[in-house]
């Protein structure tokens, strides 16, 4: 294999390891171009004959896949794409009587989401509904039928960092010169998110919050009220400290029921408005909620806990006044389970150990019982299935030549458990590639750390990684979600420390195993499994090679640079003005020193959450001490590497990082 230059590393599409990833990806991808091959957001519709949901079709590896609504037929599975754009068409929403479905769709303007609105019996052309300043993110029909709830984010107002980072934009694109800055400001009014009822035959709009309140999120409580997570505040950083209200759509103003240490979300008032159910959680993001369950009586503000037999709820739905339905993980599980008020706990109603949804657990729940659910696992390509009773039946299976082809490549998975240093048991999964061990291992560390490693579908890199003869391990050290919240609440003031022993314990427990060569060893990760990647290699010399990807390196100027400064507070148990305290005393920068191990540092120029100067930092630190290291930035990606080709490029390097160190091969 021909060494390329070192000056010549910004475009390695020419080289030979790029075009053996690329055909890689081609094999795996291609087979799905024009057609259907990814889903989220499934509804069924109230007479439950059919499942709409959000269809993700690529065209090409050099764009963005598109987004359409589709609708299956639940006893047929027959597929049709009901939307046809342009751009993009997202979270389909049947109305009360199933007469119409709403969906959102920014073919007006690119990035600005608003109503639109199909006849439910024939699905033809869509009809625009009454528009909202801002962008549309979520919708909810009211319980006559006639009203949609909505909630618009400003142009300036902050996506989430599981989303992605960066702001929303909504379409507002001017024709600026290239040297117009980026302007910041408190009290920027395109920051804000607020709610709005729309009247679908009127054609009307009004705002239903009131002006400095910002609304996370919504739902209709009884007829006419609405129930919310809510902030003084819009920047990212409010959210941890929301608290839940109920709000008078005809003032705008709030009651509040519910403030907590921890964080707030999915809420879900009863259909007589009078109980409602949210999550209460320790979050390290805004839209991954898994934690207790929680029901508020809508008058009183009193407060009963749901015991759901150690389920991290992450979905709630009421089927009646008196059951609710929700969904969570319950170690390396996904459970579906009901609940009757009175009742001393929850039951479960469907347990596996494949996933459900695409982050989290989260079912579309059927009045009459049962749900629907996008399932996926190591072994199965996503596919929309319904539970009615019966058992999981599939009713539009996704997977093409493409999908059975990385099924058979990426090896086999199997859940195994440990023993941490301390006595706690630990829980992961193992991939393993075809033939028979010791092979080389990467650790892969999840995001979060308030995240969890899941039997699921996985991205392309993890499996060209299996395919290549790499074990990979992915555990799920204490922080982890499917535990309980005090599982989680062991990494606060500990970030780096017994969660760090979890890791490496698991990497010995598959070495004495046989399945894992002691002398090649890896460890990735992004975001928290970032840090985690920049951590260990100052703790010990095992690693021969690192790669650490939108990493939090130095916790003290992600503080003062970062959108999530009060969850850095939070998650280290101090302050950054201490001097030699835990932002100093946790941050692998600071120990860049003590490291051998050649790393690969990576980040997106766009990322607000973990902004790319935490990987400049740690990049220069190693290159400081003398360890062989390089950093990639990608201009237009965000907290972590989401889009194609950047996906391909950053696969190349992690696979020639990997084989370079780690099996000793010539530098591709």
């Amino acid at each position: 294999m021909t060494e390329q230059p070192r000056a010549d590393r910004r475009d390695l599409r020419s080289t030979e390891l790029y075009r053996e990833v690329e055909a890689v990806f081609r094999r795996i991808l291609e087979p799905s171009f024009g057609r259907i091959s990814g889903s989220d957001d499934p509804v069924v519709s109230p007479d439950g004959t059919r499942l709409a949901f959000t269809g993700e079709r690529l065209e090409r590896l050099d764009a963005p896949p598109a987004h359409r609504v589709c609708v299956a037929d639940v006893a047929t599975g027959a597929l049709e794409v009901v939307t046809a754009g342009p751009d993009d068409d997202r979270s389909p929403a049947w109305s009360p009587d199933g007469r119409r479905l709403a969906f959102l769709s920014d073919r007006g303007h690119e990035g600005r989401f608003q109503v639109h609105l199909l006849d439910g019996a024939r699905l033809g052309e869509a009809a625009p509904g009454a528009e909202v300043p801002g962008s549309i993110e979520w919708l909810t029909w009211s319980p006559d039928g006639v009203r949609l709830l909505v909630g618009a984010a400003g142009a300036a107002a902050e996506v989430a960092d599981a989303l992605g980072s960066g702001v929303v934009g909504g379409g507002d694109k001017e024709d600026l010169p290239s040297w117009m800055p980026e302007v910041q400001g408190a009290g920027d009014e395109a920051a804000w998110r607020s709610a709005w009822i729309l009247d679908v035959d009127a054609g009307t709009a009004r705002r239903a919050s009131r002006e400095g309140l910002n609304v996370w999120e919504a739902a209709w409580c009884g007829q006419d009220g609405m129930a919310a997570i809510v902030s003084e505040s819009p920047d990212e950083d409010s959210w941890y400290g929301a608290v839940l209200a109920v709000v008078d759509p005809s003032d705008g103003k709030e009651r509040v029921l519910l403030r907590s240490d921890d964080q707030l979300g999915w809420v879900a008032p009863s259909p007589d408005g009078r109980t409602i159910a949210v999550v209460e959680a320790l979050c390290s993001d805004r839209v991954i909620v898994a934690g207790d369950l929680r029901l508020v009586d809508a008058d009183s503000g009193a407060v009963t806990r749901v015991d759901t037999a150690g389920v991290d709820v992450t979905r709630v739905a009421w089927r009646t006044n008196s059951q609710l339905a929700y969904a969570g993980v319950r170690g390396v599980d996904s459970v579906v389970g009901t609940y009757e008020l009175g009742a001393t706990a929850g039951a479960d109603e469907f347990v596996t150990d494949e996933s459900l949804g695409q982050i989290y657990p989260a079912p579309a729940h059927i009045a009459g019982g049962g749900f629907a659910s996008l399932v996926h696992s190591w072994s199965r390509h996503p596919e929309l299935a319904i539970h009615s009773g019966d058992g999981l039946r599939t009713v539009t299976s996704l997977g093409h030549e493409g999908s059975e082809f990385a099924r058979r490549a990426g090896g086999t998975i199997r859940s195994i458990t440990w023993r941490s240093p301390d006595g706690t048991d630990i829980q992961g999964f193992l991939v393993l590639p075809e033939g028979s061990g010791p092979f080389p291992l990467v650790l892969v560390v999840h995001g979060g750390p308030i995240g969890v490693a899941r039997n699921a579908w996985g991205r392309p890199t993890n499996r060209l990684l299996a395919a290549r003869g790499y074990a990979l391990l992915m555990p799920n050290p204490r922080g982890s979600t499917g535990r309980g919240q005090s599982f989680a609440e062991q990494v606060y003031g500990d970030m780096g420390g017994a969660d760090a022993a979890d890791l490496m314990s698991g990497v010995d427990a598959v070495i004495e195993g046989g399945l894992a060569d002691a002398e090649r060893l890896a460890v990735m990760g992004g975001s928290y499994g970032g840090f985690m990647a920049a951590w260990l290699p100052t703790t010990t010399n095992r690693f021969r090679a690192a790669i650490a990807l939108s990493p939090v390196t130095d916790w003290q100027s992600m503080h003062w640079t970062s959108s999530l400064a009060r969850w850095d507070r939070e998650i280290l148990r101090d302050e950054p003005t201490r001097p030699g305290g835990e932002y100093f005393a946790r941050s692998p920068v600071v120990f860049a020193h003590r490291s051998t191990t050649p790393t690969l540092v990576a980040g997106g120029l766009r990322d607000r959450a973990v902004p790319p100067g935490q990987a400049i930092e740690y990049f220069r630190a190693l290159i400081e001490s003398g360890v062989e290291a390089e950093l990639v930035l990608y201009p237009e990606e965000g907290h972590g590497v989401r889009k194609l080709p950047a996906g391909i490029d950053l696969a190349t390097r992690v696979v020639g990082w990997l084989d370079r160190h780690v099996l000793g091969h010539a530098e591709p």
